[in-house]
């Protein structure tokens, strides 16, 4: 079950720029901007209810209109409502220096090695033959019942 707990999420940024912060659940290695952490956003400046263990992203931009100052600080969200901060990154390649850390933090997050999921309604597709070979093949001794 997921614990939500209320942490203030900070704003690193100047509030007439753009400012954002997202609970991260994935990278897409494939690309090097912002773009590239998949999850969900949430407000800045204020108390908000996020998942313990967490990671977190908060962006802000400060100074004129015409030439913003990029900042991004990298957290992790801890179960007495603070955050831990992992990292932090300015200027136009932000999102690439932080990207190797969330990768990380999120590998570190979870009992699953990278790339491995729980099951899901697909396996339902697949005969008991097929699932049981399956099991045999990861060194599971089952047998068909």
């Amino acid at each position: 079950m997921e614990v939500l707990v209320p942490v203030h999420v900070p704003m690193v940024g100047d509030e007439r720029h753009k400012n954002w912060a997202k609970i991260i659940h994935s990278v897409d290695t494939s690309k090097d901007s912002g773009w590239a952490f998949e999850g969900d956003f949430i407000a800045v400046g204020g108390i908000q209810d996020v998942p313990a263990g967490s990671v977190m992203i908060v962006y802000g931009e400060k100074g004129s209109r015409t030439n913003p100052q990029i900042a991004a600080q990298l957290f992790v969200v801890n179960a007495d409502a603070t955050l831990t901060p992992q990292a932090a990154a300015k200027g136009r390649a932000w999102a690439r220096t932080l990207r190797d850390r969330v990768i990380e933090l999120l590998a570190k997050g979870s009992d699953e090695p990278p790339g491995q999921q729980d099951w899901g309604p697909e396996l339902g597709l697949f005969n008991d033959l097929a699932l049981l070979q399956e099991l045999r093949r990861r060194g599971h001794n089952v047998e068909l019942g």
